[in-house]
């Protein structure tokens, strides 16, 4: 049967990591899928790991990103065949009912479905109780994420092909590497209104290290971002002053750090947002003093 949803899974170098991703997506409960890797030329036993596997399901793809992970997702894209598009970095994994459970609010009429994901630290971890949690969008979608900033975890979007087209798939553009899927969910959220997220964690998020992200290309990707929609973020900054902050303070910028987090105040933010500013601002302020007196 043709595949009714592509998964689709960027790699470079990870082929460990990669067979446990296509493990948990064998396992799904919903067998109709077709899972498209999309490796960057990797220099370990990538291909052999994808092709030990032997099914017809699994696809290998490759291309040279140059660095840009999005130019590997539009290709999976492109190739995929399915009415749907799950995404799902090849160092993070599902849980096995995740492709039911997604396709049964997109059949029901959304467009875009996503969940929070269990954080996991070490290789070895046995217990989670850590999540990288979403949240429920407030109508205009738009507004949303532009006053409160990305609401979705990646590994656990699947949306309409149709609506990826219709944005001419993720943006490749150097600065926006780590943030792309954000910029793709603002501009999608121009075209429908109807993102659902499901109540239930389907998956793990890797978060031991070796991730895309950094401070650094965070501060750069928050700069392009400010940038592109700068007239849309006139009337609050919040969310930005708050990821520029915790960018700043991760890279070892305390002044700029600090900076960008004092003028966050308790009327204009979330609890869990003010209240994580003010712990920052406070180990600022201690290693000041020990500073002092050292």
């Amino acid at each position: 049967m043709k595949p009714l949803i592509s998964i689709v899974i960027p790699t470079y170098n990870r082929a460990r990591d990669l067979e446990r991703a296509l493990r948990s997506v064998l396992v799904q409960t919903y067998p109709y899928w077709e899972a498209l890797v999309v490796d960057n030329h990797s220099s370990d036993n990538t291909r052999d790991a994808v092709e030990n596997f032997n099914d017809a399901r699994i696809r290998l793809l490759s291309i040279h990103n140059n660095g840009v992970i999005a130019a590997s997702r539009n290709l999976g894209i492109r190739c995929a065949q399915g009415q749907y598009i799950a995404f799902l970095d090849s160092d993070d994994w599902w849980s096995p009912e995740k492709v039911d459970e997604s396709l049964k609010y997109l059949e029901q009429g959304a467009d875009v479905v996503y969940h929070d994901l269990f954080l996991v630290t070490k290789p070895d971890q046995r217990f989670f109780w850590r999540k990288a949690y979403t949240r429920d969008l407030v109508s205009p979608v738009f507004n949303d994420l532009i006053a409160n900033g990305n609401g979705l975890t990646n590994s656990s979007v699947v949306v309409r092909k149709e609506l990826l087209n219709a944005i001419g798939g993720l943006l490749e553009d150097r600065r926006l590497i780590s943030a792309e899927d954000y910029v793709a969910w603002l501009k999608i959220s121009k075209l429908t209104e109807k993102f659902r997220r499901i109540p239930k964690t389907l998956g793990y998020y890797w978060a031991g290290g070796g991730n895309v992200s950094n401070p650094d290309r965070t501060l750069i990707s928050l700069g392009a971002i400010e940038e592109r929609y700068a007239s849309s973020f006139v009337d609050s900054k919040v969310w930005l002053c708050y990821a520029k902050g915790r960018a700043y303070y991760r890279s070892g910028r305390y002044e700029m750090a600090k900076k960008s987090l004092e003028p966050i105040s308790w009327k204009q933010s979330s609890l869990l947002m003010y209240v994580n500013s003010y712990r920052i601002l406070l180990s600022i302020c201690l290693r000041h003093y020990l500073k002092s007196i050292f």
